[in-house]
């Protein structure tokens, strides 16, 4: 097992999450997110490429608890 030092974000952490991943968490399509990207809280939303990365955080501040199960 790695130990992360102070100040690093561990990558495996579920509440980090490709846009798609999280869309399909909330139920709702990619094109509703990337309306939205500017509604994200700092440091919740971030591009890499072409792919959105985005916290269960950040979601839930623009919208809302889950709707599925997953």
């Amino acid at each position: 097992m790695v130990t992360l030092e102070k100040n690093h974000t561990n990558l495996c952490d579920k509440n980090i999450m490709s846009s798609s991943q999280a869309c399909r968490v909330w139920g709702i399509d990619d094109s509703t997110l990337r309306k939205r990207i500017n509604q994200f809280p700092r440091g919740t939303i971030r591009k890499f490429g072409k792919t959105w990365v985005v916290t269960s955080e950040g979601m839930q501040h623009v919208f809302g608890e889950k709707r599925t199960g997953r």
